[in-house]
């Protein structure tokens, strides 16, 4: 089937393409008589533009690029959800990146958004970026630019964050409420702004308690499950191992649940455990997992909302 262009629509309505044009896009000069005619012309053809001519003539899409770490993770899925929402409302698409948490595929990721002119780009960086200029690239070239959840502080950009340091002092002051005084931590790259601040949540929830910052009961390893099952396996080594593990993220406290459940570890007689996101498989495990809720649809409706 050939597809419909503007001057099909204006050989049958006998007028010019170029008002044909104006009236698709609402320009005022039209009159509404003239546009609902060219609206009801364009419906019956059921036409559609060419976005592909339109880019170039724009130097943009209705696309907006979004790039995360990793997409089975729960809170970039369901945040990919929000952006997703928010973005349709206004009459735009998504393209989704996953940077499979390194920097050299983020950063292509990025030049391959920019090539495909997208109208903006929301990312989540991987725990290897240290070096942002392919972002800070992005917004040189006049592509407005917002970050979520993993942000970095070089970038003079739009950040939408949950307060992580609070976060993870309430899950600490928690633990310590509940009576547990070894409490450790499994947390991630430096590099994550989220891992630095989760981790000094927890080292001022300790010290404002009383209780004294003990290196050995902190392990630095990534952010899926299966680093929590390896931060465990080295907690539960120590001579005198925690009684209780604060974890960087839910995924990585749901690897070191698999761990204490494999060794026989009571949760949480033997060994406490907290996480951060509020995954809904922590809901499933047994015993659940407690957590710190991260709101991530809404971050996500955030995140684009900020962008458009």
């Amino acid at each position: 089937m050939r597809h419909v262009t503007i001057k099909d629509i204006a050989r049958q309505l006998n007028i010019s393409p170029s008002t044909v044009s104006r009236a698709l896009r609402d320009h005022p000069d039209i009159s509404r008589a003239t546009k609902d005619r060219i609206l009801a012309m364009a419906a019956q053809f059921n036409y559609q533009p060419n976005l592909i001519a339109k880019s170039l003539q724009t130097r943009r899409t209705n696309t907006i690029g979004v790039i995360v770490p990793e997409i089975r993770h729960n809170f970039f899925s369901t945040a990919i959800s929000g952006i997703e929402d928010t973005a349709y409302m206004a009459g735009y698409t998504i393209m989704v990146c996953q940077s499979n948490d390194t920097y050299q595929r983020e950063a292509v990721n990025t030049a391959a958004l920019v090539a495909n002119r997208v109208a903006g780009v929301l990312a989540s960086v991987s725990q290897e970026t240290k070096d942002v200029a392919h972002l800070q690239r992005v917004m040189q070239q006049g592509i407005p630019l917002v970050l979520f959840d993993r942000v970095d502080d070089k970038l003079a950009a739009s950040k939408v964050v949950v307060d992580d340091h609070d976060g993870a002092y309430a899950a600490v002051a928690h633990c310590i409420q509940r009576g547990y005084t070894r409490i450790a931590h499994i947390g991630a790259s430096p590099n994550l702004s989220i891992s630095r601040q989760r981790r000094a949540g927890y080292e001022k929830a300790l010290t404002d308690h009383g209780l004294t910052i003990d290196p050995k009961f902190i392990v630095v390893e990534g952010c899926p499950e299966a680093d929590g099952r390896i931060g465990a396996q080295k907690l539960l080594a120590r001579t005198e191992p925690p009684d209780a593990i604060f974890a960087v993220n839910d995924p990585v406290a749901i690897g070191a649940h698999i761990y204490l459940k494999e060794t026989g570890t009571r949760i949480p007689e033997d060994v406490a455990l907290v996480g951060f996101s509020n995954n809904p498989i922590s809901a499933l495990l047994e015993p659940a997992l407690t957590t710190v809720n991260q709101p991530a649809f809404e971050m996500g409706q955030t995140a684009a909302g900020l962008l458009l």
